[in-house]
């Protein structure tokens, strides 16, 4: 059987096919990155009005190189939350007409949940009971993630997600956007050692995340109390050493409140999704703790961090129950 998938939950527009498996035969994205660079982030409604004008090229793409007809499709998958409202609904709308005009079941996925299941998809395998991670622009989420369906959230972040605040001291240090492969770019020639920067809630018993507060002690640190004119700064040794050293912290935090869970639950099994996992320094630390606590990591490729409609194949773990979408699903703009 062969399901399509539709994702456009920000700025990315993508369609997948795959199998009951599952086994992706195909998986397009669309990057809108020309279109939001001049802002210095993800507009929304050019986001929405971009999806609109990709999504069937996109679709068509994903056919062709699955090489079957969408008459062939037996059920469509669509991550309809998280996300922009404007964005997510033309991803919904789509799948709900093609559903409906093709007669065959709807299915919705949850978009943090997908990341999760893209290390599934990695592993080939069954990787449950775990503990997860999402970290991405939106969300720095934890989980004690009992089946593929049954994830239980156990700490988010309170304020800025880590993508996000990654995307803010960009901004800050002059470097551009998207912030992410920007400052990681930077922090390679700095030393992470160099400026002592707040770990917040590093010695809290809960699994929350805060990275505001870094963000503006990196924006003090780069410009001083006066930040009313904030400027470039120049491409120099101290630029590095901020982007570093603010990599370093969030990074710091990110590993150990994984370790502290695996270890609370008793599972030594992590999988971690979302686009800041492409971020190398991060891997490696999540590759170096988990050996220390002789713990399995799973973490996708490059291609599944980031978001695409192929990590939607946790529509077949629906599929199996018979869980399927009313008619009238709608887009949800928050985590439920």
């Amino acid at each position: 059987m062969y399901f399509l998938a539709l994702e456009s939950s920000c700025d990315e527009t993508a369609a997948a096919v795959f199998t009951e498996e599952p086994r992706v035969l195909s998986s397009v994205v669309a990057s809108q990155m020309e279109y939001h660079t001049p802002f210095g982030g993800v507009v929304p409604e050019i986001a929405a009005r971009a999806h609109q004008q990709k999504l069937i090229p996109v679709i068509d793409e994903a056919l062709r190189q699955a090489g079957i007809r969408l008459a062939d499709v037996g059920a469509i998958a669509v991550q309809n939350s998280p996300g922009l409202v404007g964005a997510l609904l033309i991803s919904v709308s789509a799948a709900k007409m093609l559903a409906m005009t093709l007669h065959i079941p709807l299915i919705a996925v949850n978009h943090v949940a997908a990341h999760i299941y893209a290390c599934r998809l990695a592993a080939g395998r069954d990787i449950f009971p775990c503990i997860g991670l999402v970290v991405s622009g939106g969300h720095t989420t934890l989980f004690l993630c009992h089946d593929a369906l049954n994830l239980q959230m156990i700490g988010s972040t309170r304020d800025d997600a880590a993508g996000e605040a990654f995307d803010k001291v960009s901004a800050i240090l002059g470097l551009g956007f998207p912030g992410g492969p920007r400052v990681e770019q930077e922090a390679r020639t700095g030393n992470p050692k160099a400026f002592a920067f707040p770990r917040s809630m590093l010695e809290d018993p809960h699994f929350d995340f805060s990275f505001s507060g870094l963000k503006t002690a990196v924006l003090y640190t780069a410009h001083g109390q006066n930040v009313s004119t904030i400027r470039p700064l120049p491409a120099d040794q101290r630029r590095a050493d901020l982007a570093a050293s603010f990599q370093q912290a969030v990074i710091d935090v990110l590993v150990l409140k994984c370790r502290r869970a695996m270890r609370q639950f008793r599972i030594p099994r992590l999988a971690v999704g979302g686009g800041v996992t492409a971020n190398q320094a991060f891997r490696g630390a999540l590759q170096a703790m988990c050996a220390k606590e002789s713990a399995e990591l799973l973490i996708p490729p490059m291609n599944l961090c980031t978001d695409n409609a192929a990590m939607a194949a946790l529509a077949v773990e629906k599929w199996r129950i018979g869980d399927f979408a009313p008619p009238d699903l709608d887009a949800q703009p928050t985590l439920q």
